[in-house]
């Protein structure tokens, strides 16, 4: 038990850090920064510009399958950087299973495709 203490120590250290801070940090925030509020600072602010409508929009279901995709597709393609810096070192079976991945990337693109999610209308 007493090999323990140090650690012991450090976890507590850490969490008297990661619960004072924040708590020093709202008190302090709260104490020293002005408070005015008056009406033109109460008003949203859009780039200078009046704002005009509702802020809640809807969007089209396919806008966001379009950001998936596209999220989907850019980490997997990172997947592929660490294969090319070591390219060499795998050989042939590294060269078999990067083209597997990239055929299921292309499946995956293909499938898309003909779901039309790939149109921006």
């Amino acid at each position: 038990m007493t090999a323990y203490w140090n650690s012991y120590l450090f976890v507590v250290i850490f969490i008297v850090i990661a619960i004072g801070l924040p708590v020093v940090a709202l008190a302090l925030g709260g104490w020293l920064r002005p408070a005015n509020p008056y009406q033109e600072k109460l008003e949203p602010y859009e780039s200078g510009a009046e704002p005009v409508g509702s802020a809640h929009v809807r969007y089209n279901a396919r806008y966001y399958l379009f950001a998936l995709l596209f999220v989907v597709f850019d980490v997997e393609i990172l997947f592929l950087y660490p294969w090319a810096v070591a390219f060499h070192e795998l050989g042939l079976f590294g060269l078999i299973e990067a083209l597997i991945f990239m055929a299921m990337l292309v499946i995956g693109l293909v499938y898309a495709w003909r779901k039309k999610v790939l149109e921006w209308k």
